[in-house]
This record gives structure tokens, C-alpha cells and sequence, in this order.
């Protein structure tokens, strides 16, 4: 359970107009470490000219920057020209490695124009101080980009990991070793390898329309070598899908796959990773590790360079030698806690979705109910442990009331009162729920009831409902934040997809509506929550900043849990969002039932620093789990060395 945090430097390289060599582009850094100096070389663009008789040829040449603090980059200069026959038309996207006290800078090679795959090959410059290019080679007589040398032996030998037939898709990922650094450029040794490519190859493919390219040089852990790597979605569609994935390989052969992600633990989400040269694509092209903080340095849509840093212990506990995600909750071992009844006709089909709050040392749930006329009304539930139910009430305690929450379709159509959430202000608990008439589109209703009268169970006491949501908007997954924010409430709900905010003055809407939509976040296409996001329960106050759980939608259809990390004095502001799913349906009762893969909880409270959670599983049950607070925070906090 990981967040990965973008450097607020960010591009922390880019285009420069006026430097002639780099007025159109700067980006794919390389950073490599001598001391207290970082170096970061990177691939500058400038902008169309008339060259070697071409026209508008955006020249790719390799440049380095240095710094002194690890953050701010000066001294820019080329390093990597064109000058041979077989680099003549550019030299792009370099990857360093310092090993025996020479550096090696492979990079792609261009020797036609217009670019095809016959003159798009590997090459490499050698240089002892990164002042001065010693030598330089062509590598693979065949078409081949990314490769980078591990920054230490592999039995003994040299060893370089490289996508081969980049351009002449199916690619392969795969790995070479070399005796002594001469038969790194030895056709002879190619012709070879290449000849056995399938026993050299690693699959980090999950389908036949992916591609993967080779992104930072691998990182030694000791649990196996961490390759950072771009894994491309949709590869031979218009909708393609630029992510950042990662793979442990064995120590002592990197051939054999350990583990590796199952989704991309980033995706174009900031403006500079969706707008530019080539838009929505983020290219791994370094990694750096320093303590726990594992720092990726990449491409922004082929325009500037960028970093993001996440805990590496994170990173690779969170990875998976068969394909399966790890849940970062226990689940109660008596799960489902609430079940269907069939003798209550309210009941008798599903329980699902429950709210909950804690009053005087009592979890009180309420929770969504379905019978057989499709009709959802709210049930009543209480636990003094938090998991062992001590009462549950034969009766709802609330059902549809206006008109625009009773059924208008047919006998057994949708309808009702769906998914609550429940805080408390001052004396009274504010319910806001989705009520639904069955024919029109979706609506926020809020109703309230004071506490006293919560209690006593004196049902007839809930306001009068009313819509909250826009006019003629779908709008669903809602609650109040529980504290004034800057003097007003927030309401956080989703609307096309995005979680929104708005605020209010009062939590009794009796003379206002949500007017506004404030996007915090949406899905993040081609991640875990690629389809949609909602709201789970309402937000939990900590000192790091308000906790918010949601639900995500992956591609398959599953419903997963994750969790965002919201600034305290402007909740509209990310600080944290989890890379990863948090929990995903495993369980039997959660994979199958009225909707299969679904864990949906709509509350939560916390108990000496626990949160427990209570949810639906396949809309069928529902079930407890418990996750450690301070885990959670520490997952969504920014990583320090």
C-alpha cells in the first residue's frame, strides 16, 4: 500500500528557447550519482530545421545537467552528437550506468530519414567523467531501444536488459551478458544472441495489445533486481494507455520473473503529463534509490522531464509473483456480520452498502435492504465490539417517503433509498443517501434526526428529505464533512465520474442546493480505478490531513476499495492517493451475490488508532474489516529518505 508524489518541481527540466539545441523539448532523464553531485542526462530536441537535406527535422541530441542539492539542474550542455554515419539523424533517450569506473550511455540511434525500423538501433558512448565521450559503437545490428547496463555483475558478468524489435512489434523485453565490455559492440556476439532470442526474453506483457519498453536501469534490492518499465495499454489502438509499472527479476537471473505489479502505479494525471508534443504519455527513463525512497525520473509527453518518489519497501511488498493483490485489511473470520432474512419481506433478498457511527462506545449500522419488489429501505444494526452484532431490528427505519424516491417503473424496478452515509453535527445525525424513483436519473436526498431521538429509535422523528443535488444532474455517493471548513460545510459527491466538493452554510439545506461542482478526483484510466470513483464513507479527520475512502471501478467491472489523503484546511486538495487497491473482492460472498465483485463500504469509525470498516460484499452481505490507521497514513504521506 503505496502513494507516489510528484516532485512540486515539476517539470523540473524542460525546453529552454532560447538554446537552440533544446528550444523544442527536454525530456527521458537518466540520472546517475557521483557523490554528493547528481547528474541527469536527457534527450533535447530543437526545434524543425533543414537538415542533411531533410526538412524540419526535429534534432534528438543527448544533453547533461548537474546539481549540487538534487533538485535544481544547471550547467546544461550536449554530450551526445551526431557524427557517424549510423547515428546521423539523431540521438535519442540515453540510460547511464557507472560500473568500473567507466560510464556507459547507451541510446537510440537514428541513421534514416524518414524513421523506420531498419535505422533505429541501440549504440553506446563510454566516458569516464562525463565531460569527455571516450568512445563510441553502434550495438545491435538490429532494431532495438532502452537498453541499460546493470549497475553490477551478474555471475560475473556484464549484464544489459534491452527492448529488442521495438518498432517491429511484438517486442521483447530481454537480457544479454557479456564476458568483457568489447562484446557489447561485437556483431558477432549479437548474431548469436539474437538467434536465441526466445531464451533470453521476459514477458511483462498481460495481453496480446500491450507493449513494453525498458525503462530505468535496474535497481539491486535484495530481494531481486527492480526493473521500472513502461507498460503501454491498447499499443496498436488510438487509446493508447501510458503507464509506469515495475518487475522484480532474480538476482542471478534476470531472465526469471519474480514478481511484479499488477497495475501501473502511475498514469498521465497532471496537466504536464496530458498536454504537450505527444500528449497523455509518461516514459520511465531513471530510477533512483536513497533509504526507503525510490525516486522515478521520466518523460512528460515528449516535452520536459520529471520525478516522482514512493517508498521502494512499499513498492515491492505491494507486487505479486502470480497475478493476485495483496489486501492491506483483516477481514473478520465470522464475515458476513449481516446477512438476508428471509422472513422479513423488506429484507429477504440483500443487505448491502451500510453506514455506520459510533455513539457512547455503540457502532450503530445502517444499512441498505432489498426485497423482492426491488425496493431499498434502510435497516438497523448495532454492535458493541464492532464486529458481533447485538441487535438488529425487524423493521426498517427509514424508506422512501417523496415522491421522488417511490417507484414510478414497473412492480420490481429499482427504487428507494440507497447507500447512506451518516455523520454527526452538534446534536443531530445527517443521513445522505441516493433516491431513486426507478425512471429518473439519480439524486442526493439529506434527512437528520437529533441524536436523542436516534437512540430512543423513535423513527418518525427523520426530517423531511430533500434533494441536494443539481438539477437534472446524476449525481450519487454523497456526504457531509462533519466540520466547518473556512466557515462552511462541505459536501462531497460525484458527479460524471469525478468526486466533486461544494459548500454550504448549513447542513439542513433548507434554502440552498449543491450549485457547483469542485473536481477533486476522477478515474485514473488504465489503474485499478480505471472506470469510475465514489466516495465510501465520510471522511476521517487525522492530524496528516482528512482520510476519504473510495470505491474504484477497475476495467473488468470489480469494485475495489483505495483511499485519498485530503488537505485539512482545503479538503479539495490532494496530498495522497493510493497507487494500489487497498482491498479487492476475494472472498466467496464477495465475488458472487446480486452483483458479483463488489466490496462497497459507505462507513467506517475508528477505534485506538483502528479503522474498522464496515461494507457490502456482491451486493448480497455484509462484512468488517479492520485496517491500522497509522499504516494508512504512512501510505499516503509523502516518502523521506
Amino acid at each position: 500500500m503505496f502513494s507516489v508524489h510528484r516532485d512540486e518541481n515539476n517539470p523540473f527540466i524542460g525546453p529552454d528557447i532560447e538554446t537552440a539545441w533544446r528550444a523544442l523539448a527536454a525530456f527521458n532523464p537518466s540520472p546517475v550519482k557521483d557523490g554528493s553531485t547528481t547528474h541527469v542526462l536527457y534527450r533535447a530536441a530543437g526545434n524543425p530545421a533543414l537538415y542533411e537535406g531533410t526538412e524540419d527535422l526535429e534534432l534528438s541530441t543527448i544533453a547533461l545537467a548537474t546539481s549540487t542539492d538534487g533538485e535544481h539542474f544547471t550547467d546544461h550542455e550536449q554530450l551526445i552528437t551526431p557524427e557517424h554515419a549510423w547515428e546521423k539523424f539523431g540521438c535519442e533517450d540515453p540510460r547511464v550506468t557507472k560500473i568500473d569506473g567507466t560510464y556507459y550511455i547507451f541510446y537510440t540511434a537514428l541513421s534514416v530519414y524518414p524513421f523506420d525500423a531498419t535505422g533505429i538501433k541501440v549504440a553506446v558512448a563510454l566516458s569516464r567523467d562525463l565531460k569527455t565521450i571516450d568512445a563510441k559503437h553502434p550495438v545491435t545490428p538490429f532494431n532495438a531501444k532502452a537498453m541499460t547496463l546493470f549497475p553490477d555483475r551478474v555471475g560475473g558478468k556484464l549484464c544489459a536488459i534491452l527492448t529488442v524489435n521495438s518498432d517491429l512489434p511484438p517486442a521483447s523485453t530481454a537480457i544479454a551478458l557479456f564476458d568483457r565490455p568489447e562484446d557489447i559492440w561485437s556483431e558477432d556476439y549479437w548474431a548469436a544472441w539474437y538467434a536465441d532470442l526466445p531464451s533470453h526474453t521476459i514477458d511483462l506483457t498481460r495481453g496480446d495489445t500491450d507493449h513494453v519498453e525498458v525503462g530505468a536501469a535496474p535497481i539491486k534490492t535484495a530481494d531481486g533486481w527492480l526493473l521500472i518499465y513502461s507498460h503501454i495499454q491498447n499499443y496498436f489502438s488510438e487509446q493508447r494507455i501510458f503507464g509506469i509499472e515495475a518487475a522484480l527479476l532474480d538476482l542471478n537471473d534476470p531472465t526469471k520473473l519474480v514478481s511484479r505489479t499488477v497495475y501501473p502505479f502511475m498514469v498521465p494525471e497532471e496537466s504536464y503529463e496530458k498536454y504537450g508534443r505527444l500528449p497523455q504519455i509518461i516514459f520511465p527513463s531513471g530510477a533512483m534509490c536513497e533509504g526507503d525512497q525510490l525516486t522515478v525520473y521520466y518523460g512528460a509527453t515528449d516535452t520536459s522531464c520529471c520525478r516522482a518518489t514512493l517508498s521502494l519497501s512499499a513498492l515491492l511488498d505491494s507486487m505479486s509473483a502470480d497475478g493476485s493483490i495483496k489486501q492491506h485489511v483483516e477481514r473478520y473470520a465470522k464475515n458476513p456480520i449481516l446477512s438476508p432474512i428471509p422472513e422479513h419481506d423488506w429484507e429477504a433478498n440483500h443487505v448491502l452498502n451500510p453506514a455506520s457511527i459510533e455513539i457512547d462506545g455503540d457502532v450503530y449500522i445502517l444499512y441498505r435492504a432489498v426485497g423482492p419488489s426491488n425496493t431499498s429501505v434502510m435497516g438497523f444494526a448495532r454492535s458493541r465490539n464492532g464486529f458481533d452484532i447485538d441487535e438488529r431490528l425487524d423493521v426498517p427505519i427509514y424508506g422512501p417517503r417523496a415522491d421522488f424516491e417511490m417507484k414510478h417503473g414497473g412492480p420490481t424496478d429499482n427504487s428507494g433509498c440507497e447507500d447512506a452515509r451518516v455523520v454527526r453535527i452538534d446534536d443531530r445525525l445527517y443521513i445522505t443517501y441516493t433516491g431513486y424513483d426507478s425512471v429518473s436519473m439519480p439524486k442526493v436526498v439529506t434527512s437528520s434526526i437529533s441524536v436523542a431521538d436516534f437512540l430512543a429509535q423513535r423513527w418518525d422523528a427523520w426530517s423531511e428529505p430533500l434533494i441536494i443535488s443539481p438539477v437534472g444532474v446524476d449525481d450519487k455517493d454523497a456526504c457531509i464533512v462533519p466540520e466547518k471548513i473556512e466557515g462552511q460545510y462541505l459536501v462531497l459527491h460525484r458527479i460524471d465520474g469525478h468526486v466533486c466538493a461544494d459548500f454550504v452554510d448549513s447542513p439542513d439545506f433548507r434554502s440552498e442546493q449543491l450549485t457547483r461542482c469542485i473536481q477533486i478526483f476522477g478515474a485514473r484510466p488504465g489503474m485499478w480505478d480505471s472506470r469510475k470513483v465514489g466516495i465510501a464513507g465520510p471522511p476521517i479527520k487525522t492530524e496528516a490531513g482528512w482520510i476519504l475512502f473510495y470505491h474504484g471501478i477497475t476495467d473488468q467491472g470489480h469494485y475495489c476499495l483505495g483511499a485519498v489523503l485530503l488537505d485539512s484546511t482545503d479538503p479539495t486538495h490532494i496530498l495522497g492517493r493510493t497507487s494500489q487497491p487497498i482491498m479487492t473482492p476475494v472472498e466467496v460472498w464477495e465475488r458472487e451475490g446480486w452483483i458479483a465483485n463488489v466490496v462497497f463500504p459507505c462507513g467506517q469509525i475508528v477505534r485506538d488508532e483502528t479503522i474498522y470498516l464496515y461494507y457490502g460484499g456482491a451486493d448480497h452481505v455484509i462484512g468488517v474489516a479492520t485496517l491500522s490507521l497509522a499504516t494508512l497514513i504512512g501510505s499516503l504521506t509523502a516518502v523521506t529518505p
